[in-house]
């Protein structure tokens, strides 16, 4: 287990496209940084890889993995489900929700903890650490405990009750901070003085997550090509806060279209509590700080924007869509009348979807699908 993948020659610049050797660069790129660019690398591989079918989950596409062998708990290979009621209601002959809550601990984040923990495990790492309001910080927390690696998560004192309860059980500890930038600053010095090793970003202006975990969100690109017998979807949308999730799928999907040669690219839609990427779309500096209200879909929250984001969404030629929070009662409602009970954060996509029907964007032939990102069980009764 932990032996890296032969075909992994190193990462490259999402902006000025240099090239690094295999390392871990969890401030991003060298170069840049000098510019004051906070930018993520991302990995770039050697050959050909394969799908292995005769592989169950994740394991399939090992190959196109910084780690093709990895901690378990049996994440990936989640349901595609073809949502009748609400593609009639809305005049779409193809409307799918990738449901991404039945993860090991019902969140997406459970793709990214394994390459996470790998990569830890190969570097002799002892800790593993995140600043997390709640999703990734139980995911950690799980495969953490499978390994028996010591676990920390920063958060803040109002994090979710629910989240908090399920982080201890697994043996992981909670220390707080008075704010959100607090924690990235108490993960840095404990990352660059005591060695831990982090999931998750902790500069500001921020990059992107750990680079080998995000690698994992690729393989919701290559679960949809499968599970569509084939083909991409036209569109795909994506709940966004730093866009680790974003990014990830659109790597996949770049990655299958090299290999498979597709003239089409599937559109990725961002979708935010309030403006921020379009912000960025439409001349503002991506380096800004942008105000607005995420108390009610914490797992969109933070105001600020990474470049992988706009590269994302503007390689995609796909756009981002601000639904208001106050507007996520009314779409978990609606979600959950068709039998899928989402998180507020993901309850967010039918709103998106509603938003870009209004505006004309889709055509009744074209095939969407909404990642569903977490449960709605781990909501409070508030939201």
């Amino acid at each position: 287990m932990n032996k890296i993948n032969a075909r992994l020659k190193g990462f490259y610049c999402l902006h000025c496209g240099e090239r690094f050797r295999v390392a871990d660069y969890l401030t991003g790129c060298l170069s840049c940084q000098q510019k004051s660019l906070p930018v993520s690398l991302a990995p770039y591989y050697q050959g050909t890889g394969r799908i292995k079918n005769n592989q169950e989950r994740m394991f399939r596409y090992g190959e196109f993995l910084p780690y093709p062998d990895f901690p378990s708990l049996g994440e990936g290979s989640t349901p595609l489900v073809k949502v009748k009621r609400l593609a009639e209601k809305y005049r779409l002959n193809l409307l799918y929700v990738k449901n991404e809550f039945q993860n090991p601990t019902a969140s997406h984040k459970d793709r990214m903890s394994p390459l996470v923990i790998a990569r830890a495990i190969a570097l002799k790492r002892k800790i593993v650490s995140a600043a997390s309001s709640g999703n990734a910080g139980v995911s950690l927390a799980a495969y953490a405990a499978l390994t028996g690696l010591k676990c920390k998560i920063i958060t803040q004192p109002n994090i979710n009750p629910i989240w908090k309860r399920a982080i201890e059980k697994m043996g992981a500890e909670i220390i707080y901070t008075a704010s959100s930038e607090e924690r990235w600053t108490f993960l840095q010095e404990r990352v660059q003085k005591e060695g831990w090793y982090p999931a998750t970003n902790f500069i500001t202006p921020p990059v992107g997550s750990n680079p080998f975990g995000i690698q994992g969100y690729k393989t919701i690109a290559y679960e949809l090509y499968q599970d569509l017998q084939g083909q991409l979807p036209d569109w795909v949308l994506i709940p966004t806060a730093r866009g680790d999730l974003l990014w990830g799928i659109y790597q996949g999907f770049k990655e299958l279209q090299e290999m498979k040669k597709f003239n089409k690219f599937p559109r990725l839609v961002a979708v935010e509590p309030f403006e921020r990427i379009n912000k960025v779309l439409a001349g503002a500096d991506y380096r800004l700080d942008f105000a607005g209200d995420y108390r009610l879909t914490p797992s969109v929250g933070g105001t600020t924007v990474t470049y992988q984001s706009i590269q994302a969404v503007k390689d995609s030629k796909g756009c981002a869509v601000n639904i208001l929070p106050e507007e996520a009662e009314a779409n978990i409602n609606e979600i959950s009348s068709c039998g899928l009970y989402l998180e507020s954060s993901s309850a967010l996509l039918i709103g998106a979807l509603k938003k870009l029907l209004k505006q004309g964007l889709f055509s009744e032939n074209d095939c969407v699908v909404m990642v569903a990102t977490s449960s709605g069980y781990k909501d409070l009764p508030q939201i």
